[in-house]
């Protein structure tokens, strides 16, 4: 999708328009799956940004070896719907602050993940930067009783194991199949997923109200064309470690999502998480500690 390589920066700035998006359109997503069965939802949305991804990638000239793409879509797609599918089940049986408290674990899953994986440890400066982001996530997550355990909070933490698999395993395909065969085929594994489960497994009624048709629009060409394939190619110049990072911006952008369209206000807790947030990702970025020789960006070992 680019000639040469580009500077690290701008696929940290890709991941942080990524992680925005997905915050603002949480609001949105959460009043559409209102009125009609989330699987469908996500069939749906799939499906669309999967048909609009391979028309613009379609026409390339170019022709790329296919099989590492094919392999690595069908195995990122098949992670990333079952993600989807076991938090938002998760959500029905537990609470919103607890599933964004318990998802908040991929954070610190990556590296480990990663560092089993490669067997090559992340920076010190990037675990400091992965603990500091973990505890803001928590901060800004944490309302009400957190220490019952509910069916919900497990198919949540089996969801945030799933979304650090998808991760490390998105990384590594990006970095050697490519990324715009890559990215169609993983959001079309996905759709097919849906189209497989979603008339049995959460059967239900369906209002096409206007809300439900804006969602559709914009989660399937922003929330998933664009930022599947824009997350593809950024996780193709950086780390794994660095994008669960970034994407701990994400509930950071909803509040701020949420105080734009609704007036929701910030608690002091719930700031100073967006403070440690931002905390640990310029500690991972300016690099203040290390140990022994820092790996590039660009390095496969996260």
């Amino acid at each position: 999708m680019s000639r040469g390589k580009p500077p690290a920066w701008r696929a940290d700035l890709a991941l942080c328009a990524v992680s925005f998006v997905w915050g603002a359109t949480f609001i949105i997503v959460k009043e559409a799956v209102a009125d009609m069965p989330v699987l469908l939802f996500l069939t749906i949305r799939f499906s669309i940004a999967a048909l609009l991804l391979a028309a613009i990638f379609g026409f390339r000239k170019e022709r790329v070896p296919i099989g590492p793409s094919l392999r690595g879509g069908a195995i990122a797609g098949t992670l990333l719907f079952t993600g989807y599918v076991l938090q938002t089940f998760g959500l029905r049986h537990t609470t919103a602050s607890k599933t964004g408290f318990i998802t908040g674990f991929y954070i610190p899953l990556v590296p480990i993940f990663g560092a089993l994986i490669y067997r090559k440890a992340p920076g010190i400066s990037e675990v400091a930067g992965v603990v500091l982001a973990f505890i803001g996530t928590a901060l800004m997550s944490m309302q009400g009783d957190l220490m019952s355990i509910r069916r919900g909070d497990m198919l949540v933490a089996c969801a945030a194991v799933i979304y650090a698999v998808h991760i490390v395993v998105l990384g590594h395909f990006a970095k050697i199949a490519d990324v715009a065969s890559l990215a169609v085929m993983q959001i079309a594994t996905a759709a097919l997923c849906g189209g497989l489960t979603f008339w049995w497994a959460d059967p239900g009624p369906v209002r096409w109200t206007l809300t439900v048709w804006v969602a559709l629009g914009v989660t399937s060409v922003l929330a998933t064309a664009f930022a599947f394939a824009t997350q593809t190619w950024a996780q193709k110049h950086t780390t794994a470690t660095r994008a669960a990072l970034i994407f701990s911006l994400e509930p950071v952008f909803a509040w701020l999502t949420s105080y734009v369209a609704a007036g929701e206000l910030l608690t002091s807790r719930a700031l100073a998480g967006a403070g440690l947030i931002l905390a640990g990702i310029l500690v991972a970025e300016l690099k203040p500690l290390r140990w022994g020789v820092h790996q590039p960006l660009s390095d496969e070992s996260l």
